[in-house]
C-alpha cells in the first residue's frame, strides 16, 4: 500500500483550499448542473455543444473537488516557530540579494500548493527555496539554475 502524498502549507494556504472547495461545491456544482439540464431541453446531444462544455466544465470541475478534498486531508500546516529565529524554514519569509550588488528580494517559503511567485510565495521544492531551506541569516549560498550555471545569494533576514 503506497502512502499518501503530503502536502505542505499554511493555515492560511489551507482556508484558501477549503474556502475554493466550499465555492466549488455549493457555487459552481450546482451552476453547472443548471446549465446541463437546459442544454438536455435543446434535444439532440450528440450536436449539442452547449450541452457538451457544460459537461467538459463538469468534469473539471469535479476533478478539482477530488483533489482538493485529498489535499485538505493530507495537508500539513507548517509551524514557522519550530525552527530558530533566524534560521529560513517554511512559513518564513526570508529576504536575500544576489552577490555581488543586485537590490534585496523578499519571498514567503510555502508549500507548492499555495505557491505564486508573482504574489511573493515560492515553493518549498523550487531550487531557491531548496538552496536557502535551513540556512541562517548571514550565509552564503549557492542556487542553481536550470541553465546549470548557478547564482550567489546572501541571506540578509528571516522573519516569521
Amino acid at each position: 500500500m503506497s502512502e499518501e502524498k503530503v502536502f505542505p502549507m499554511t493555515a492560511e494556504g489551507r482556508n484558501k483550499l477549503q474556502a475554493e472547495l466550499e465555492d466549488l461545491i455549493t457555487r459552481q456544482r450546482p451552476e453547472i448542473t443548471n446549465r446541463i439540464q437546459i442544454a438536455r431541453s435543446y434535444g439532440d446531444l450528440s450536436e449539442n455543444s452547449e450541452y457538451q462544455s457544460a459537461k467538459d466544465e463538469q468534469a473539471f470541475v469535479e476533478g478539482r473537488i477530488l483533489t482538493l478534498k485529498k489535499m485538505i486531508e493530507n495537508a500539513e500546516i507548517i509551524d514557522p516557530n519550530a525552527t530558530a529565529a533566524d534560521v529560513v524554514s517554511l512559513g518564513k519569509t526570508v529576504t536575500f540579494k544576489e552577490l555581488p550588488d543586485e537590490e534585496p528580494e523578499t519571498y514567503a517559503i510555502v508549500g507548492s500548493t499555495e505557491s505564486d511567485p508573482l504574489a511573493g510565495k515560492i515553493s518549498n521544492e523550487s531550487a531557491m527555496a531548496v538552496a536557502l531551506l535551513d540556512k541562517k541569516v548571514g550565509d552564503k549560498v549557492s542556487v542553481p539554475l536550470p541553465s546549470g550555471e548557478s547564482i550567489d545569494v546572501e541571506i540578509l533576514k528571516v522573519e516569521k
